[in-house]
């Protein structure tokens, strides 16, 4: 059974890849995607490598952008990370004691600058990050929330189709 519905699922994959008709954004601006694959990188520097799925896994919920959920979603299970947080991400302020206090308030910053437009970056959002982060953590975890809400629009526009990881 769990092997029928795995052929399925890659059958629905190819067929939703060959069906997409939109441009290749590496192939057809390959400066501009080298510059932010280098932002992507410059960002991470530092950083927990659990956090950043987190931060960049959250986004992507709040973005609708199931390509990069699923991206994300995978490194971090490659990472270690557990399904029970996993799950718990996009709910994260009814299960707070899955996160750390510092997770909290990177994930707080993220909904934060990724929602802009509903209401800025408040000061009490911004100043638990900063009581958590010292300034150059702060920068790279906010470096991070601009990359992957970048990551976001460009596959969303893109058409970039969940479970075809271009990377490997």
């Amino acid at each position: 059974m769990a092997e029928s519905i795995s052929k399925s699922v890659a059958g629905a994959i190819g067929e939703a890849e060959a069906a997409r008709t939109r441009l290749d954004f590496a192939k057809s601006a390959p400066r501009v995607f080298r510059a932010i694959v280098g932002f992507d990188a410059a960002a991470r520097e530092g950083l927990d490598p659990s956090l950043v799925e987190l931060i960049q896994i959250r986004a992507s919920h709040l973005n609708h952008c199931a390509y990069c959920l699923h991206m994300h979603t995978s490194d971090a299970r490659k990472a270690g990370e557990s399904e029970d947080r996993l799950h718990m991400v996009a709910v994260w302020r009814e299960a707070r004691h899955f996160f750390t206090e510092k997770e909290q308030a990177a994930l707080a910053l993220t909904e934060a600058v990724t929602l802009v437009a509903d209401g800025g970056v408040p000061d009490e959002v911004y100043a638990e990050a900063a009581a958590h982060f010292d300034e150059g953590e702060l920068a790279h975890v906010l470096a991070l929330i601009l990359t992957i809400n970048t990551w976001n629009r460009v596959a969303l526009a893109t058409g970039k189709v969940a479970g075809t990881d271009e990377r490997r």
